[in-house]
């Protein structure tokens, strides 16, 4: 593998596992009910630790893959002095340091106690999402338009990171509406998804198009271009999963009531097809991530 495929997959796994984390901790903190928020915080216990430990190892392995990709290669990559100018010497190695802590952060969250763990692990998730605006293309500018840049990328990532993460779990919470002793509750957290999930995907749109003016000062139709191809796929992708969002809120939800079972096997397919096609969205911004906006 060259490094530069082995950067790009290093910044897929960390972005994934984050939203993944930020998504699942936040929608059940503070829009599902504590019991069923319990129940499915449990049922995806190992899918959560497993991403935790995801995110705080490619964290580790992004500052000498960065050095290779600025240095020599994968000798760049192994070679301490390279390493060392990254970390003290440039942004991305600022940016790093304060990625490790919230890395740290993320790992004393599923240390801490039962009760305050959830509520932890989507501070830290969160803290580290926000943390990616300090890399990125928001380093083409200076003074307050910097500012402007990663400030509009911090809102991005958490909204598409609560869009997209929570999808997972809400997943789950329709595969309890079938349980008398969930039900209540799974329907309450369906109606606040609903008019949350709003929001979140007002933001990304709203958010997504402001970072593409500040980037390209314009549309990306210069598909000539390899970052400009991959971005209009990706706002292609994007506006496919508002399609599905839209189906599922207003036109499979409102048959529920008549045809429950089926109904809620076509929305539970409907968030799968989202899930898949937000990881093909993070698999395209970890590769035009790292190319030059022109």
């Amino acid at each position: 593998m060259d490094l530069q495929t082995a950067l790009e997959a290093c910044r897929f796994l960390h972005n994934a596992s984050l939203m993944f984390l930020w998504g699942t901790s936040a929608f059940l903190c503070i829009l599902v009910p504590r019991p069923l928020a319990t129940t499915i915080w449990h049922a995806l216990g190992r899918a959560l630790a497993v991403a935790a430990a995801v995110a705080i190892a490619t964290t580790i392995l992004s500052l000498p893959l960065e050095a290779g990709s600025i240095g020599d290669g994968w000798n760049g990559a192994i070679d301490p002095a390279t390493v060392h100018d990254v970390l003290f010497e440039t942004t991305v190695g600022q940016a790093w340091q304060v990625q490790v802590v919230a890395a740290a952060l993320l790992a004393m969250a599923f240390l801490a106690p039962k009760k305050m763990r959830m509520a932890l692990v989507a501070f830290a998730s969160g803290f580290s999402l926000a943390s990616l605006a300090l890399t990125g293309h928001a380093s083409m500018h200076q003074g307050w338009l910097e500012l402007v840049h990663r400030s509009n990328d911090v809102i991005h990532v958490l909204s598409s990171g609560a869009w997209v993460g929570a999808l997972v779990p809400l997943a789950s919470a329709l595969g309890l509406l079938a349980d008398d002793r969930f039900r209540a509750d799974a329907q309450l957290a369906l109606r606040r998804f609903s008019n949350v999930g709003h929001g979140a995907v007002a933001l990304v749109i709203v958010s997504g198009i402001f970072n593409t003016l500040l980037v390209l000062q314009r549309l990306p139709t210069d598909w000539s271009s390899p970052y400009q191809m991959l971005l209009a796929a990706k706002i292609l992708l994007v506006f496919s999963m508002i399609g599905l969002a839209i189906a599922n809120r207003y036109i499979f939800v409102p048959w529920m009531a008549k045809s429950p079972t089926q109904t809620i096997e076509a929305v539970r397919l409907g968030c799968v097809a989202e899930i898949v096609l937000g990881l093909i969205v993070l698999a395209l911004v970890a590769i035009f991530g790292i190319l030059e906006p022109v």
